[in-house]
């Protein structure tokens, strides 16, 4: 039984509007005792308890900064459980259960900024963390451009079609937004297909000046976002200007090690969170996060995919192999920081630290 956390906050829900058949957008009222601020681009992580199996699932705030509002996308995944139940069931008056803002993938604002463009490349509910970028920038820059890419299969899937319409009306001049769309035809054949390297790089340059292009964010499926990276960094784009997050399924994740309670351990794992450190031992292949959970410890995770930086934590003593790694920055690497649901120890024993900053 892990212990009660005090990481997350009830949150009641205001609104639910449906986007698409299978998309809806949560309103929430925060209590105000928490703090709830965020930079465009973060995420809020969700946690249910069925019975008696805590689920946590991860949705991206799509609500600009000027919203007055907290707002999140939910688009129902095959054999979600948490998202389906929220697209089918979910109802104002409900309270969820959410940690504050996370996530390194965003933008924040300056008025004070000179000129700048920024492009975004989305794919289905990848529009989410974008459209929260998008309306920030264009209301507290009024120097600022942004240029999107947004790839569905039909007209009928796009979601925040009618926000995304009410910011080009609003900004005329400043935001322009161009659907790709792989199962519905188009007068343009340039239109209809997948958003994938190809089609990036004939559409892009006839949009924006790849030179011109001060920032650019990439959030969809892992093969979208790689192939929007490879198309941009073959225009010529500083990699350095792109930024990137991942989406993934709880359907996609490794299944955890079973340890028998006799097994001796294969290492020894120090780990260090909210200020209390315990030795816990760990079975054959399990991960940090893996061994922690099972010792009844209340870590932060999320994805559990590499996906989000939920896990995070820096090893300060030992080594590990970390599988996957799809949110930390190679500055974080570099310090010794490792997403937890991923990382293994290299040797008989590890020490990682959670409040390391």
């Amino acid at each position: 039984m892990n212990a009660v956390s005090t990481r997350f906050h009830p949150l009641r829900v205001v609104d639910v509007s449906r986007e698409t058949t299978d998309a809806v957008a949560v309103t929430l009222q925060p209590p105000p005792q928490a703090d709830f601020r965020f930079t465009p681009g973060q995420y809020l992580t969700f946690r249910r308890v069925v019975e008696g199996v805590e689920q946590r699932r991860s949705y991206s705030i799509c609500s600009g900064l000027d919203d007055g509002t907290l707002r999140v996308g939910i688009k129902r995944v095959a054999g979600g459980a948490f998202s389906s139940w929220a697209v089918d069931q979910l109802k104002p008056g409900e309270v969820l259960e959410a940690m504050a803002p996370e996530g390194r993938f965003g933008l924040m604002p300056d008025a004070a900024a000179p000129p700048r463009t920024v492009l975004g490349i989305a794919c289905g509910s990848g529009i989410t963390p974008i459209l929260s970028i998008a309306a920030s920038l264009l209301a507290r820059e009024p120097r600022a451009r942004f240029v999107l890419l947004y790839g569905n299969r039909d007209a009928a899937g796009i979601m925040f079609r009618d926000a995304l319409e009410q910011l080009k009306d609003r900004y005329l001049s400043r935001f322009a937004v161009v659907h790709v769309l792989s199962r519905e035809k188009h007068e343009l054949s340039a239109l209809h297909g997948r958003l994938d390297a190809a089609r990036i790089a004939a559409l892009l340059p006839g949009l924006v000046p790849v030179g011109a292009i001060d920032a650019a964010f990439l959030c969809g499926p892992e093969g979208m976002a790689e192939g929007a990276r490879q198309a941009l960094e073959g225009l010529g784009l500083d990699p350095a200007r792109i930024h990137e997050e991942r989406f993934t399924t709880a359907a996609g994740a490794r299944p955890r090690p079973v340890v028998a309670p006799e097994a001796p351990p294969a290492a020894m794992a120090t780990i260090t969170v909210d200020g209390v450190t315990r030795d816990v031992p760990m079975g054959e292949g399990e991960t940090v996060l893996e061994a922690g959970l099972r010792a009844g410890l209340d870590l932060p995770w999320s994805c559990r995919g590499g996906m989000c930086c939920t896990c995070r934590a820096k090893v300060t003593e030992g080594e590990v192999a970390m599988a996957t790694n799809y949110s930390l920055q190679p500055w974080e690497t570099e310090a010794g920081f490792v997403l937890t649901c991923q990382s293994r120890p290299v040797g008989a024993s590890v020490s990682v630290d959670y409040d390391a900053s």
